[in-house]
């Protein structure tokens, strides 16, 4: 590096945004994550003594992935080369393997591959790196917001150790914002800021975990806020709800918070829990989730969980799906609202899953023969066959109930459905027992 390039490079790491100029160079400046960068976890250790193996770190936006990267960058010996998935093509990837060759082989050192955005490479791409992983040509660090075990080939995962990252806690963001706001150097310093306790707060609690969103804020805050008569700017709430003015919704349509807030959907509503039904129903159409997907939800949830308990759910169910595609949003919200909530409060029962689960497995198991006397009989000749010969018309029967068979000989007694004995499932199973009296 020449004296211009290093006169750029110290040029754009001071215009930085203040989220990159606060990462940290070391493990122990390092604030949260303690569950695996703690003192004596695997990786701190491995870290720390410069073995560190392929590893993919998986966590939302701004729970340190990318500064778990620098950091071991800043520690270790080896070659560290950084491609992001987003821009990056297999051209660059042979140019890494390549100089990763030449460096071990003249210079017997490692190189380490941090590829950011790691999902975003197709198949074939990730295919590429195996061989290379495989002989220890480079080690990887894959960095991705995406669940690794379902945008990560398989054979790259085996290969690499999973670290789960979780969103960090509101007291290690008000610890990063403290340290960015005092911090001369990398931080706001030089500014004479003073950060409101209270401001503090509301930046930490409003970012959601997120420590790059409640950094921007902080660096907007100062950089847009007069100075005081004491000569300091002053972050006081009312400057931290300026900057942040809406908890930021981590939620992705494709993603894990996808999945995982309408499984919290379906087993709020299963549990019987109506209020926690309609919380994840509110925060899915917060985040603009597709309301013909949530409504199948609710029809499935109906169908499977409330079942006879209710048959009336599912019709609710349904009638609400037919109400959403007619109207739309934002009247649909309503709409969403009282199925769910019917469902909810419904009472459940799983007995006709439970019926159709093992009548279907019965069905693929069991060579049967339908009854002759249940055979179809509409048709010329059919008498000839024997077809329908013997059937018991039901509703020339008392009680309107025939005790003839109709389950196949093959099966013996076998029992499909037995009612629960909630809701309307008590009626069914008064009335089955009055027919068999």
């Amino acid at each position: 590096m020449d004296l211009f390039e290093y006169a750029a490079s110290r040029k754009k790491e001071q215009s930085a945004p203040l989220a990159s100029r606060m990462r940290p160079r070391t493990l122990d400046e390092v604030v949260g994550q303690e569950q695996i960068i703690g003192k004596g976890k695997m990786l701190y250790r491995a870290i720390r003594a410069d073995k560190l193996r392929s590893i993919i770190l998986y966590g939302p936006p701004g729970t340190g992935k990318t500064t778990l990267a620098e950091v071991i960058a800043h520690t270790t010996a080896a070659e560290f080369t950084t491609i992001n998935a987003t821009s990056a093509g297999k051209k660059d990837m042979e140019d890494v393997v390549s100089k990763a060759k030449e460096t071990l082989g003249m210079y017997e050192r490692r190189t380490i591959l941090f590829i950011d955005e790691i999902h975003r490479f197709n198949k074939g791409q990730q295919d590429y790196l195996l061989p290379f992983v495989e002989d220890g040509t480079i080690i990887l660090i894959g960095a991705t917001t995406e669940n690794p075990y379902f945008e990560v080939n398989g054979a790259l995962l085996s290969r690499s150790v999973v670290f789960e990252l979780k969103p960090l806690s509101k007291e290690n963001v008000e610890t990063i914002l403290r340290r960015a706001v005092s911090d001369p150097e990398r931080g706001m310093g030089s500014f004479d800021a003073v950060l409101d306790e209270d401001a503090c707060s509301f930046l930490a609690d409003m970012a959601d975990g997120d420590a790059r969103a409640a950094l921007n804020a902080l660096e907007l805050g100062v950089l847009t806020t007069d100075r005081a008569a004491d000569g300091k700017i002053h972050i006081t709430l009312e400057v931290a709800q300026d900057c942040i003015q809406r908890r930021l919704a981590k939620y992705d349509k494709s993603g894990d918070q996808h999945y995982d807030t309408i499984s919290a959907f379906i087993k709020s509503m299963r549990g019987s829990d109506p209020d926690a039904a309609v919380f994840y129903l509110a925060r899915m159409l917060k985040a603009g989730e597709d309301i013909r997907f949530i409504s199948r939800r609710i029809m499935i949830c109906a169908a499977e969980d409330v079942g006879l308990a209710d048959p009336q759910a599912l019709v609710v169910a349904v009638s609400a799906a037919q109400a959403v595609e007619r109207i739309g949003m934002p009247e649909s919200h309503l709409i969403l609202a009282e199925a769910a909530l019917y469902v909810a409060t419904a009472p459940k029962s799983n007995s006709a899953t439970t019926a159709i689960f093992s009548a279907e497995k019965a069905a693929e198991a069991t060579k049967i023969t339908i009854p002759s006397y249940l055979q179809d009989a509409h048709y010329g000749g059919a008498a000839k066959l024997n077809r329908g010969i013997g059937y018991e018309y039901a509703h020339d029967c008392a009680k309107h109930f025939s005790k003839q068979r109709y389950l196949p000989e093959e099966l013996g007694d076998a029992e499909f459905y037995e009612p629960s004995g909630q809701g309307y499932e008590k009626t069914i199973e008064r009335y089955l027992d009055w027919l068999h009296e």
